[in-house]
This record gives C-alpha cells, structure tokens and sequence, in this order.
C-alpha cells in the first residue's frame, strides 16, 4: 500500500532503526517505547490487522511469532515478554499495518490496560 508507513519502513523507504529483516518480515524499534525492549514486528505484505488475515496467511503469521521469540533472545528478554497485536480502533490499533509488539525488560503487569 503506497501510503503505509509501515510499508514504507519495511521496504527502507522510511529510516527506522532496523533489528530484524527477511524475506516476508520486517522489525523496528518502537518509537515511543513502552519498556526497555519494545521492537514492532511487521510483515512485509500489507494485512490491515489480524481480523483481515486469511487461510493463506497462517504461514506468515506463525513466522512473525518465531522471529519474535529469536527477538526476545537475540535482547536478552526470553525468560518473559510479552507479544501483543492490537486489531481495530477500539484496542489502539494506530497503524492500519498487522505489527506485533515485543515488550519486555522490565515487569509486565496483568492485566494490560
């Protein structure tokens, strides 16, 4: 999608502060992070959010959640983080671009919000 930010800053068109990139995903720092770790994780192909990911999509989908997991170990955070997606206005979904964010370095109380 041409006017994605998230798009733009899989493809480098945007700088961003890069951790984490293949062939079908993509993973930034936060901009406004939420604990001492806080990285998005973005699937190349534009997927609006989760409600608008199909069958096909399942492959891709478990792929983000693996380059998390390697994310989380890669800073340190694997023994507890938190991997989270926000779908729709009502769950401050910002960015009409499925992203994961990775939180951790810090307690994580529950419930989130």
């Amino acid at each position: 999608m041409n006017d994605c930010i998230f798009c733009k800053i899989a493809a480098r068109r945007i700088p961003s502060q890069n951790v984490y990139e293949d062939e079908s995903a993509a993973a930034f720092k936060d901009l406004n992070p939420q604990a001492p770790v806080h990285i998005l994780i973005v699937p190349k192909k534009h997927i609006s959010g989760l409600d608008a990911c199909r069958r096909e999509d399942a492959a891709l989908l478990g792929h983000l959640q693996l380059v998390a997991a390697k994310l989380a170990a890669e800073n340190g955070i694997a023994g507890g983080y938190r991997l989270l997606t926000n779908n729709g206005r009502g769950a401050g979904q910002s960015v009409d671009h499925l992203h994961y964010h990775l939180l951790g370095g810090r307690p994580l109380a529950w419930p989130p919000g």
